[in-house]
């Protein structure tokens, strides 16, 4: 007989109690995935069960030492239904008690094509079902659950759910200006950048651009290209984003930056503090005053390898539907 939310509507997730609580700072950290299908005109949604909990709910986990949520979300998804996900629009995070304390967990939403299979990994999971919007609000043991699910079902009903990333990236850490006495574009990155860059290429993993765009002095390069030769991408070296060359003609960096709203895939473009601010004009037409908002408005506007990500809506190439700040490495 197959398995029923009915079933187990007593056993909340994790033994919650679902009591609302205050937005005070959470004693434990999770993420997770609403992956999602087309379905004709409408969507489906993967729900899971484990059998530790005797649960319906959706691929999600603690998140590790030294790891971003969005990491969390990409691996647990990965984990517990064999998929590889790219990252989508940032969905309500819900907060809910367990026996630790107060527990958050970030959702995003993450689309698969008809050919993806989901595989429980047996232990963790032990099934997986496709089922509409209306069947997952039933079978959700979670109610909390059911609000990242009615935001998707929103997103979806506004056309804005199906989306592709588009991400700047501030260059790792450098060497000190007052310690490098030649060429400005080869002034390489410090042991702290290094350490960044690193982290940089694990996080673009979780949104895989398929195009990068970069300044090609060293510290820009030394940030990116490692993501680009392990994900197989080709990096698209532009002049007109070296400190340099927008100093002379901020226009023609701008003119660049427009370029990741030319096509459908997936971009991430890295460049240096001084182009920010115009790189953040450019990103703000293409976006609601409220979003434009939510991006950096001071001077450094981001730290070293910090990244801001964008969700363009796919039907509209040249309109934003989300803002994320993340920061891949705190020294």
């Amino acid at each position: 007989m197959p398995k029923t939310a009915q079933k187990s509507t007593e056993k909340t997730a994790e033994k919650s109690s679902e009591k609302p609580t205050g937005r005070g700072s959470a004693d434990v950290l999770a993420a997770g995935c609403l992956c999602w299908r087309r379905a004709g005109d409408g969507v489906e949604v993967l729900l899971i069960h484990r059998p530790r909990y005797d649960d319906w709910s959706f691929p999600k986990g603690k998140q590790d030492t030294g790891e971003t949520l969005p990491e969390t979300a990409y691996r647990e998804v990965q984990e517990e239904i064999g998929l590889l996900a790219r990252l989508g629009v940032p969905l309500p995070t819900i907060r809910y008690e367990v026996k630790d304390g107060v527990k958050d967990v970030h959702y995003w939403a993450a689309e698969f094509g008809p050919g993806a299979r989901p595989t429980p990994d047996g232990r963790e999971v032990d099934e997986v079902r496709w089922v509409s919007p209306d069947e997952a609000r039933r079978m959700l043991t979670n109610r909390s659950d059911r609000e990242p699910l009615a935001a998707l079902v929103e997103l979806h009903g506004r056309g804005d759910l199906a989306t592709r990333p588009a991400i700047v990236v501030r260059h790792a850490k450098a060497k000190p200006r007052s310690a490098w006495s030649r060429a400005e574009g080869d002034r390489p990155l410090a042991a702290t950048g290094k350490r960044q860059a690193l982290a940089v290429t694990r996080l673009l993993q979780v949104w895989s651009p398929e195009r990068v765009i970069t300044s090609p002095w060293l510290r820009c390069l030394s940030t990116v290209v490692p993501y680009a030769r392990k994900a197989g991408v080709k990096v698209r070296e532009r002049p007109q984003l070296t400190e340099a060359a927008h100093k002379r003609h901020p226009r023609r960096a701008a003119a660049v930056v427009e370029t990741m709203f030319d096509k459908d895939a997936p971009v991430a473009l890295c460049t240096h503090r001084p182009v920010l601010p115009t790189v953040l004009k450019v990103l703000a037409r293409h976006m609601p005053h409220e979003l434009a908002g939510q991006l950096p408005a001071k001077d450094p506007y981001l730290s070293p390898g910090e990244m801001i990500v964008l969700q363009v809506a796919r039907r509209d190439r040249r309109r934003v539907v989300s803002v994320e700040l993340v920061k891949p490495y705190d020294d």
